[in-house]
């Protein structure tokens, strides 16, 4: 299989791990918007209709880092897995999971390597990580393959449009300074008709789709209809 890492990212990341649970710090907008990603994750997923009862799904969360919305998610009930190649991050999401009483299982690697020892799980997350993958088709095959059938993919990313170029690029990294320059690449944004498509053919087909918007300093992001910028998408595999 082709390998879905891209060595530079996995090292960009990295070398924030002692940052990553500082909500004031670089990954300020994740913990942001960390409570709508995991809420709406769990909505989709919750059985009798409990967002807060996920009953021990499976879950995997590919692209972990250090953790944010893998803790999110066990805290909602789900029995998660975190997967990412980057060590240092890794390090943290352990140490900062053994803190807070939670049991996750993290792992370093790339979603290929759990496809060879055989591993499926009722949902797969890959949060803010396709924009940042070497190949968006076989990422999606990857994942794909590690959900079981009637299982569930989710994916949150940035849409490619000259608003998200302004305020997701421009504003975000370097007027704002909200995130570290370089963070992301606009080329590598993908668009909703672009993911649905690869999706697709990968034999995911999209279930829901929001929009993802920051709110007032009190009131945290909101899902809406609007994708012009942020998104999260739920996709099903038949």
């Amino acid at each position: 299989m082709t390998s879905t890492a891209t060595p530079g990212e996995i090292a960009k990341f990295d070398a924030l791990a002692a940052e990553w649970w500082d909500p004031n710090g670089p990954m300020a907008p994740l913990h942001a918007m960390n409570p709508l990603r995991c809420g709406w994750i769990a909505r989709h997923l919750a059985r009798g209709g409990d967002p807060a009862r996920l009953g021990g799904l499976s879950l995997l969360d590919v692209g972990c880092g250090a953790g944010l919305a893998s803790e999110g998610m066990a805290k909602l009930g789900a029995k998660v897995t975190g997967l990412d190649a980057a060590p240092a991050a890794l390090a943290v999401a352990r140490t900062h999971a053994a803190e807070s009483g939670l049991e996750i299982d993290y792992r370093e690697g790339m979603p290929e390597d759990l496809i060879a020892g055989g591993s499926r799980f009722d949902a797969v997350m890959a949060l803010e990580v396709i924009e940042h993958v070497a190949d968006r088709a076989a990422f999606l095959d990857a994942l794909a393959a590690l959900v079981k059938p009637g299982g569930m993919v989710f994916l949150s990313t940035l849409n490619r449009t000259a608003r998200s170029f302004l305020f997701a690029k421009l504003g975000a990294e370097y007027l704002l300074r909200l995130l570290p320059r370089g963070t992301h690449d606009w080329k590598m944004f993908v668009t909703p008709a672009e993911l649905g498509a690869e999706a697709r053919r990968a034999g995911l087909r999209v279930t829901a789709i929001s929009g993802m918007t920051p709110g007032g300093p009190r009131q945290g992001w909101r899902a809406t209809p609007d994708v012009a910028v942020n998104y999260i998408v739920a996709l099903t595999k038949d």
